[in-house]
């Protein structure tokens, strides 16, 4: 019978390749029989999970740009396809916070840095918008594929001092289901975004707010887990079943849609 989960032969980016969350993705992908660019702005680090998979008979190819400049993804997009021929899928997951976009208790509400917001919306906004604009373009010409974005649980309630990366993500749902939409009325069934939404996962970006520099829980960190259902925070590999399913022919009838993968913290009321 055959398998509808595989990516045997299939083609895709991941941009924040470089990242915690991106090397889950990566290796969800390989395993799946994918074929994979990791884009990100580590060189080195791209480098070495490049020759981490070709050295276990994968195929992989590091991409060195930063996700809102448009000229460096053109460049990228080339060398993907010099090398590929084809691009089948996207993982836009690329983004996160930045320090000064944090809005701590103490701080006036009205003297916001709206600047630091400002970056992280573009950051993960434009940084989804563009890569979409340059490798589904790629994807188009081939004529089938499959998009998938990372939004957040900070979409959906709202959690303190992140304001920043709360609005990005939110813009990231409507985009999401906006695009989803226009691809169907264009495309029909041959080309699909939708989006995976994590809980609390240890990254570079919220480590500090989650556990002290002696690895026990910021009083943030003991909160998340309480209203946690699962009493943990996420493992990046269990966040690469949705996205191997959203990349895969086995959601083919899937596309605008928001997969949640937070071990309860959204749909617990604390009671």
């Amino acid at each position: 019978m055959e398998n509808n989960f595989s990516l045997k032969g299939k083609v895709i980016v991941i941009t924040g390749g470089t990242g915690i969350l991106g090397e889950a993705f990566i290796n969800g992908i390989i395993q799946a029989g994918g074929e994979v660019g990791i884009l990100g702005r580590n060189e080195k680090i791209a480098n070495e999970r490049v020759q981490n998979i070709i050295a276990k008979g994968g195929r992989a190819i590091a991409l060195i740009a930063d996700v809102t400049d448009e000229l460096q993804l053109l460049a990228a997009k080339e060398k993907m396809l010099a090398e590929f021929g084809k691009i089948d899928g996207l993982v836009n997951a690329a983004g996160g916070n930045l320090p000064e976009a944090v809005v701590q208790p103490e701080q006036d509400i009205f003297k916001l840095n709206v600047t630091a917001l400002e970056d992280v919306m573009r950051l993960n906004l434009v940084g989804t918008i563009l890569p979409t604009q340059v490798f589904g373009e790629a994807i188009k010409n081939g004529g089938s594929g499959s998009i998938v974005n990372i939004s957040s649980v900070v979409s959906q309630l709202a959690v303190t001092k992140v304001l920043g990366y709360s609005l990005a993500k939110s813009s990231i749902d409507s985009y999401t289901q906006w695009f989803a939409v226009e691809l169907a009325k264009r495309y029909g069934d041959a080309i699909r975004m939708n989006s995976i939404a994590p809980g609390f996962f240890l990254t570079e970006q919220n480590r500090t707010l989650l556990t002290n520099a002696d690895g026990s829980l910021t009083d943030r960190g003991n909160l998340v887990l309480q209203n946690t259902p699962f009493k943990r925070f996420g493992n990046p590999e269990e966040l690469a079943g949705a996205l191997v399913w959203l990349l895969s022919d086995a959601s083919k009838f899937v596309t605008g849609s928001k997969i949640t993968v937070d071990g309860g913290f959204t749909i617990y009321s604390g009671v």
